[in-house]
C-alpha cells in the first residue's frame, strides 16, 4: 500500500514538529516547510497527497500559497491560522482550502479531519480509475442543463465542465440524488465529513455558497439548490 504524504506548512517550528509526532504516529509520511514558497518548491519535486497550510506565514501566506496551489492540483487542503473571525474562515475556503482549524487546535481533531479528507479524495480518485475498465454504462444525475458525471465525478451545465472539488462535487451530489429532501447544515456535514458537527461551524455554508457560484446563473436567486430558511438546504427540481 502506498504510504500517503502530507506536507506541513507553518512558520512555527513547534507547531510543524507537533503536527508532524502525531501524523507519523498515524503511520503517514511527513514533509515540512515553513513558508508558502517552500512548500510550492517541495510540490514541484515530491507527490503530496494532502496540505496542511497555516494562513498567517512571511514571503508567501498560505492564502495567496493556496490560490497557487489550486491551479494546478486538487489534493485536499486544510487551513490553519490564529485567527477566529469568521471572514477569516470564509475566506480561507473560497480560495479553495477544504477544511480550516482555528489555532490553538486539538491534534487529535486535526488528525481526524485529515483521516477524513483522504478517505473522501481517495474515492474521487479511485471512482476515476475505475471508470477506465467501465464501457457504455454512464451513471449521471440530470437537472435542467446540469449534468453530474457520477463516475467520471465531472459536472456539466450547457455543455461546460463546471471545476468543483472533491467536497464541493460530494455535497452536490447528496442533495442531486435526494432531489426534495431538505438536508440541515448538521446533515450535510455529518453525511460528506462523516464528523461531529459543531454549532458554531459555517464550512457547509461557505461550501454551498461556491457551489452555487459555480452552478447558478444567479448565485443570490439560485434555481438549483434552494435554501428552506430555518432549516436547510434542497435540490428540488
Amino acid at each position: 500500500m502506498k504510504e500517503e504524504v502530507i506536507l506541513i506548512v507553518d512558520d512555527e517550528k513547534e507547531i510543524r514538529e507537533l503536527i508532524d509526532i502525531y501524523l507519523k504516529g498515524e503511520g503517514y509520511k511527513t514533509l515540512k516547510a515553513e513558508d508558502g514558497e517552500e512548500a510550492l518548491e517541495i510540490l514541484k519535486k515530491n507527490e503530496v497527497d494532502l496540505i496542511i497550510l497555516d494562513i498567517m506565514m512571511p514571503k508567501l501566506n498560505g492564502i495567496e500559497a493556496c490560490l497557487k496551489i489550486r491551479e494546478e492540483r486538487e489534493m485536499p487542503i486544510i487551513m490553519l491560522s490564529a485567527k477566529s473571525q469568521d471572514i477569516d474562515k470564509i475566506l480561507g475556503l473560497n480560495t479553495g482550502a477544504d477544511d480550516y482549524l482555528t489555532k490553538p487546535f486539538n491534534p487529535l481533531e486535526l488528525v481526524a479531519r485529515v483521516k477524513s479528507q483522504l478517505r473522501r479524495y481517495k474515492r474521487f480518485n479511485n471512482s476515476q480509475k475505475n471508470d477506465t475498465n467501465k464501457e457504455n454504462k454512464i451513471d449521471s444525475l440530470e437537472i435542467e442543463d446540469l449534468v453530474i458525471n457520477l463516475e467520471t465525478h465531472e459536472v456539466f451545465k450547457d455543455g461546460i465542465e463546471i471545476k468543483l472539488t472533491p467536497t464541493e462535487f460530494d455535497i452536490l451530489v447528496l442533495l442531486a440524488k435526494n432531489r426534495g429532501k431538505v438536508f440541515s447544515i448538521e446533515n450535510i456535514y455529518n453525511s460528506v465529513w462523516k464528523q461531529e458537527f459543531m454549532q458554531s461551524d459555517n464550512t457547509v455554508m461557505v461550501h454551498i455558497r461556491k457551489i452555487r457560484e459555480k452552478i447558478e446563473d444567479d448565485s443570490r436567486n439560485p434555481k438549483f439548490i434552494k435554501t428552506v430558511w430555518g432549516v436547510g438546504y434542497k435540490i428540488d427540481k
